[in-house]
Parts: C-alpha cells; sequence; structure tokens
C-alpha cells in the first residue's frame, strides 16, 4: 500500500512538471524527493552526478558552435539540397532534419528549416503535412544517433561498467552502430507513409476553399524564405569544421579503446573522453571564432540543454530515491518480465517520455531502474530509440512550432487531440527504429 501511495506521488509530480513544462520539471523532482524523504523516511538516491557534468561538457560545446555560426552553415546546406531537389520534399525533408540532429546533437534545429521546408513544399504543390511532420519527427528521432546529444551521452555514462551477455562494456560506437541504422530505416517508412498520406492539395476541398480568398491566398503561399541570400564569413565554417572533427576524434576513440590513455589497467573512460574533447572543442571555437561569451549562454541549444540538465537532476533523483527503497521488490515483481518479453522495457520507456517529454530525462528515469531488475544493457541499447515518445500528444515544441509553420492548416490536432499530424509518422518512425535495434542487437551477439 505504501508503494502505491509513494508511486502516485511520483507519477503526480512528473505529471505537474510536464505540464507546467521549461525547468518546473525538474523543480518539482526535488519537491518529490523532499516528500519522499521527509514524508517516508526513504534514504536519498544519488543524484546522477556523472551523467549531468556529460550533459554540462556536450551542451556548453554545442551552445559555442551556434553562436559561433556555425550551425548556420550546416543549415544553409541543409537548403541548399531540398531546393535541388525540391520533388523529393517528403523524403529529403525528414533525412535532412535527422543528419542536422546529429551532427548538432539537438532537436532543436528544425526550427530554422521548418518555414524553408514549408516554403518548398506550397510552391511544389505539396502537401505540407506530409514533409513537415515527417521532419518534425525526424528531428527528435535523430538525437539517439548523435554522439554529442545528451541522451547518447548520459545512456553512455549509465552503461559504463555494465557487461553484455558478450563480457563486454557498450562503447558510444556499438551503440550508434544500432540507433544510426535504426533511425535511418524509421525515417525512411516515414517518408514513404507520408508520400500518401492525407488529399493532394488540388484534391483537398477545404484547402481549395481557402484560397478562393485572394488574401488567403497571399498568407498561404506568402514570401520565399530562405537563407541562400546570406553570405557567411569563413569564421563560420572553421567553427563548423573544428566542431565535426572533435565528433570525429570522440567516435575514432570510440571505436580504437587502444588509443586512449590507460588507466589502472584500463582505457580511459568514454565518459571522460566526451567531456574532455567537447570542452576543448568549445574553447577552440570561441578563440578562433571570437565568440562572445554572451552569446553562448543566451542560445537556444544552451537554454534548452539546460533545461534538460536540470529536468534530469530533478527527476532522475526522485526515481532513484523512489524505487531505490524498493528495488527488491521491483526485481521479485518486474525482473521475470522484463527477462521473458524484453519488449515490456521500451514501452516502459515510451510511456516515461511521454510524461517528462525529454528523451536524456526518460532514460536517466528508468535506466538505472531497469539495470537494477536485471535488464540486460544490450536491450537497453537495442530499444534506444524508445525514449521519445512525446509525440503521443501534440504537446512539443517542436510539433507546435510545425503547426504554426504550416499555413495552409493541413499540419494539425484532430479533433480528438490524439488524432493529430505527428502520431502516426511517430509510431511507425519509433516502432521501426525499436525493431531494427533489436534485430542489429542480436546480429552483434549482445543480447
Amino acid at each position: 500500500m505504501e508503494f502505491t501511495i509513494q508511486l502516485i506521488i511520483v507519477l503526480a509530480v512528473l505529471f505537474l512538471g510536464a505540464r507546467k513544462g521549461g525547468l518546473a520539471l525538474g523543480l518539482f523532482g526535488g519537491i518529490g524527493v523532499v516528500v519522499l524523504v521527509f514524508g517516508f523516511g526513504m534514504t536519498p538516491g544519488n543524484p546522477p552526478i556523472k551523467v549531468m557534468l556529460v550533459m554540462l561538457a556536450v551542451i556548453t560545446a554545442g551552445a559555442t558552435l551556434q553562436a559561433s555560426g556555425g550551425l548556420d552553415v550546416m543549415l544553409q546546406l541543409a537548403e541548399k539540397l531540398l531546393r535541388k531537389h525540391p520533388k523529393h520534399i517528403t523524403f529529403l525533408a525528414p533525412l535532412t532534419t535527422l543528419t542536422l540532429t546529429f551532427l548538432c546533437g539537438t532537436g532543436h534545429v528544425v526550427y530554422t528549416m521548418l518555414p524553408i521546408i514549408y516554403d518548398i513544399a506550397i510552391r511544389k504543390g505539396v502537401r505540407p503535412e506530409r514533409p513537415m511532420a515527417a521532419s518534425t519527427i525526424a528531428a527528435q528521432m535523430g538525437i539517439v544517433t548523435s554522439p554529442v546529444s545528451v541522451a547518447v551521452v548520459s545512456l553512455v555514462a549509465m552503461l559504463s561498467g555494465h557487461a553484455m551477455i558478450n563480457g563486454k562494456e557498450l562503447d558510444l560506437v556499438q551503440l550508434l552502430s544500432i540507433t544510426i541504422p535504426g533511425a535511418i530505416c524509421g525515417v525512411l517508412v516515414i517518408g514513404f507513409w507520408s508520400m500518401f498520406r492525407g488529399k493532394n492539395l488540388e484534391d483537398d476541398p477545404e484547402f481549395q476553399e481557402k484560397i478562393k480568398d485572394p488574401e488567403m491566398k497571399k498568407y498561404i503561399y506568402g514570401e520565399d524564405k530562405t537563407l541562400l541570400n546570406n553570405k557567411l564569413p569563413q569564421t563560420y565554417w572553421n567553427a563548423m569544421w573544428i566542431f565535426l572533427s572533435s565528433i570525429a576524434i570522440v567516435a575514432i576513440l570510440g571505436a580504437f579503446p587502444e588509443l586512449r590513455p590507460v588507466i589502472h589497467g584500463k582505457p580511459l573512460s568514454m565518459v571522460y573522453v566526451i567531456q574532455m574533447f567537447m570542452l576543448t572543442a568549445g574553447a577552440i571555437i570561441f578563440v578562433v571564432a571570437k565568440v562572445k561569451p554572451s552569446a553562448i549562454s543566451s542560445n537556444e541549444v544552451f537554454k534548452s540543454g539546460m533545461v534538460a540538465l536540470i529536468a534530469v537532476y530533478g527527476v532522475a533523483w526522485m526515481t532513484k530515491t523512489m524505487f531505490g527503497a524498493h528495488i527488491g521488490d521491483i526485481k521479485e515483481v518486474l525482473g521475470g518480465i522484463v527477462a521473458q518479453y524484453p519488449w515490456a522495457y521500451a514501452i516502459v520507456l515510451i510511456f516515461v517520455s511521454k510524461l517528462v517529454n525529454s528523451q536524456g530525462a526518460a532514460l536517466a528515469a528508468i535506466v538505472p531502474i531497469a539495470l537494477s531488475v536485471g535488464v540486460d544493457p544490450g536491450v537497453i541499447a537495442a530499444f534506444a530509440a524508445a525514449c521519445y515518445g512525446y509525440y503521443i500528444l501534440p504537446t512539443y515544441p517542436s510539433d507546435l512550432a510545425a503547426i504554426s509553420f504550416d499555413r495552409s492548416g493541413t499540419t494539425r490536432i484532430g479533433k480528438f487531440v490524439i488524432n493529430h499530424s505527428f502520431i502516426i509518422p511517430g509510431l511507425l518512425g519509433v516502432g521501426t527504429a525499436s525493431t531494427v535495434g533489436f534485430i542489429l542487437a542480436k546480429l552483434y551477439g549482445i543480447i
């Protein structure tokens, strides 16, 4: 009975924090810790310091890249590709946003691309909902493919020290060899399905009725949105290459442990490698591009990253306190179920992701519990894509942005809320990525 009451409290805290959004999720987690410790006499769990430090290093490097203008170069190159092949916008747009997230470590890059995707689609006569909803989903799916995303570095940090069935620890390269093919397959499935969703604009009576009004037609078609006319200075390009080089170095060191220093008889942990090279990349960009410190702390990457960091802090601390006190009972109840049905872990992860609206926070909350009840690290890696479940309800900022940027009104929230433009692409994409991830993990012999 006591466990049930405590679980209700934890879920209520997650629900209220998620509804308030932003920093509230992490702050409300602190309330949960107070209630559990002072109200029920629990021993406080340990905050995920190692995970938070890795996140902080990655966030700082990404924010420095944005402040330097390096991110603008990536966005301009992406637009060139899309405008060169407008007929294939439904496939190319989501693949582009997936790639941008892979390179930058954050799905927030999609905001700049959405008006460009809309402009290309509407002028080519493509129903804007098709590429826009697909691109929003793809941008978030790309988070688990990026070696510098909060979710990936957190997962690598949490699985550090836990051997898989082959006796080895999961490293960054092994994880990405699962998540990258899975995400690409998922996005291709989304793109193919999106080609046939909804009516073509010329056959859509609602759309045709709208454009009968000259003012509405002018509003829907609007003016060209483009980055192509911007001449970017060489320092922007230098910053981009420095950042990409640091990602390449991290990947190489992950693939070849013998290149890392040996500490206490073992290669230096990738948890430290990621921190070192992300901070170093940020420092070099800072000097080379002559970045203003205020520009780093005030940009979108830094702000959204710090929100994710605080969310992980509060949520992970609360859940570790709660479930750590009942770990014996949880093992007894859930251990056998998850061992027999590995996909049950993925279902729980998707549900929690929707509650907390953050892939990093969902992983921080669930992975330590999963490891405690005996879930194999290989299974956790196989279903990494399942940490993206907040497409279920259209409340995430990128979903709302896609709706607002689509002036044609084809990207929308349905009458029953759950029947919105993003749910089927999300289910198809994450479902495919998780299935492919499981198959690859089997082929690699890690589950």
